[in-house]
């Protein structure tokens, strides 16, 4: 294993300004408050899971089912109203669980169906509400149908809920068409008999065929298998690819763009082969009457990665409750830029009938605590071969500036989907040793692309341990030696029943006790008189946001300061925080650091 250099330890955010509610320890025996409401999606705050990095029960080094549930007290404790499991189905893990072997079972390393029922049981008396990812374009070519397929041979109905076909060339030896996987190389592997199956991901996913009725209907008994057992709503993968023009003879790309809206710009909206056809709206129309034939009607929210106009039909109210809203994740840290992403995303949303969606981090790119102290233009891939060296990050900047950025997304209308580990935080471990990678993107690239195994890094806990708390042994993927400093034992504090005054943890603590007091409604109104660099907005509901950008501190306008990411200065905003106040009265002072 190469050398790894230990991370800083966390510099330590200011404490909450005064105003701040007294944070007493939640009731956790309290009833789902958000089950009077069908419509709690429209404003709540989502904590996805990646069950296999969040917290091993067992320990065999793999984050399992029952971790997650010994660990949901966190999650009730921060204040957020709803856990998104990433994938727990059965896997060979060829794509982190994206491969999903059965969609209607437990992993066994992970638990059973029993450990799921009572993590649900248990989310719903903390009063959690709790989604789950739907992994609808492909299967793991472990599925009994993709095994079935291979079995029957060319022209079978098995083959028929696959995309099959025959190569081209003399003997059938070249692909079908150039279509490219969004992890590297030819979109298609060919297999013994001389046909071609299409897999738009990892060959270990082999796409489904969503003209086959027998696909459709296996999905509607998905669905209902979830939804039976509690579930409240679906994070749907890889949305807009269901729909594809299997026509004959398929279409050639050209370009032979691999995945994203960079493959969608040669194409009039709805035409590309692919992605984000017209017709996969069928598909969700008949899904929204499984959802809304329970009560209170079961959520959904699509990863679409297409453009704003496009994406809000994928959150008409006879579709999908929303959609990821990844304009915001991408947007630079500059102040037009994100005005601009903002009012789009929240014209986007109102368009559909929908609530806007607002999220930082997941396990897909890399950490914001990181990423947004790269400089503009900087390629994320290059930062990460370079094992996070070139640029070096300003860990202390980058975690003032994830600060202000976490009270911007709060502030706004919509909901925030919070990724695990950044209530603590964490930066990307970019310097993992590549003998330890386990993103399939590092192998089909042939190591040109590293991945991203660097946000998917199992959490620390505690301070100490052969796991930083993590479980009794190891982990699946090497932690770095200073992680114990992020740990929740090292914010929350071991006789502090308030936490650890200053850390992360109590400011996102705060942040969520303060937002389910303030918000109420879905607009803001953007003042016109701030100086450049500076956003500031007022909700409708009697608050206000105010985020400096600028390099230079900025004076705040008349109000009382609930919270801050970073100490004002004698009633001055330094660059990269973000203040929220009560308008009409002075600012407050300089908060302590040990207020």
């Amino acid at each position: 294993m190469t050398d790894r250099t230990d991370p800083p330890a966390p510099p330590a955010p200011p404490a909450p300004a005064p105003g701040v509610p007294s944070g007493a320890a939640p009731d956790l025996s309290s009833p789902d408050l958000s089950s009077r409401n069908p419509d709690w999606w429209r404003q709540a705050v989502v904590y996805q899971v990646y069950p296999r990095s969040f917290a091993d029960a067992d320990g065999d080094g793999l984050g399992d089912l029952r971790g997650v549930t010994r660990r949901l007290t966190h999650l009730a404790a921060l204040g957020v109203d709803a856990l998104w499991l990433s994938p727990f189905y059965p896997s060979e893990l060829a794509d982190g669980g994206y491969d999903v072997a059965d969609p209607r079972d437990v992993d066994p390393r992970l638990g059973t169906l029993d450990d799921f029922g009572a993590l649900v049981a248990e989310a719903h008396r903390l009063g959690l509400k709790v989604i789950v990812d739907i992994v609808p374009n492909h299967t793991s070519h472990r599925h009994v149908w993709f095994q079935e397929a291979l079995r029957a041979g060319p022209g079978s109905p098995a083959r028929e809920r696959y995309v099959f076909r025959d190569g081209r060339g003399p003997r059938g030896e070249l692909p079908p068409t150039d279509w490219q996987s969004v992890f590297g190389g030819s979109a298609w592997r060919r297999v013994p008999d001389g046909q071609w199956y299409l897999h738009l991901f990892a060959a270990e996913q082999p796409d489904l065929n969503w003209a086959n009725e027998d696909v459709r209907a296996d999905f509607r008994t998905t669905l209902r298998f979830w939804a039976d057992r509690g579930v409240d709503g679906f994070r749907v993968d890889v949305a807009h690819a269901l729909a594809k023009d299997l026509s004959e003879p398929l279409r050639d790309l050209g370009a032979s763009a691999p995945g994203g809206e960079a493959a969608l710009a040669g194409f009039p909206p709805g035409t590309h082969p692919f992605y984000d056809r017209d017709e996969v709206h069928e598909i969700y129309r008949d899904w929204r009457k499984i959802l809304d034939a329970y009560s209170p009607p079961r959520t959904a929210v699509a990863e679409a990665w297409v453009p704003g106009a496009r994406r809000a039909l994928y959150a008409r109210p006879d579709e999908l409750n929303q959609a990821f809203n990844f304009e915001y994740l991408q947007a630079p840290w500059d102040a037009e830029a994100l005005r601009r992403v903002i009012t789009d995303s929240l014209a986007t949303a109102r368009a559909a009938g929908a609530s806007a969606t607002w999220v930082l981090s997941n396990h897909d790119v890399v950490r914001h605590a990181s990423r947004l102290m790269l400089p503009p233009g900087t390629d994320d891939n290059a930062w990460l071969l370079s094992g996070g060296h070139a640029p070096a990050v300003d860990t202390a900047a980058g975690l003032r500036r994830a600060h202000a950025a976490t009270l911007l997304m709060l502030a706004l209308p919509g909901s925030a989907y919070v990724y695990q580990g950044e209530e603590l935080g964490l930066p990307e471990v970019a310097d993992l040793p590549t003998e330890v990678l386990q993103d399939p993107v590092w192998e089909q690239t042939g190591h040109v692309r590293k991945g991203r195994d660097g946000c998917r890094v199992p959490l620390p806990w505690t301070a100490t341990g052969p796991s930083y708390g993590f479980g009794p042994g190891g982990a699946w993927l090497p932690q770095p030696p200073g992680f114990g400093a992020y740990a929740v034992e090292a914010q929350d504090g071991a006789q502090a029943r308030e936490g650890v005054p200053g850390s992360t943890l109590e400011l996102y603590r705060a942040a969520l006790r303060l937002r389910r007091k303030l918000q109420e409604g879905e607009t803001l109104t953007w003042a016109e008189d701030t100086p450049a660099g500076v956003l500031r907005f007022d909700r409708n509901d009697g608050w206000r946001c105010v985020t400096n950008l600028s390099p230079d501190p900025v004076f705040l306008p008349a109000g009382e300061v609930l919270l801050s990411s970073a100490p004002l200065t004698e009633g001055r905003l330094a660059p990269d925080t973000t203040a929220w106040l009560l308008p009409g009265t002075p600012p407050a002072p300089s908060p302590r650091p040990d207020a």
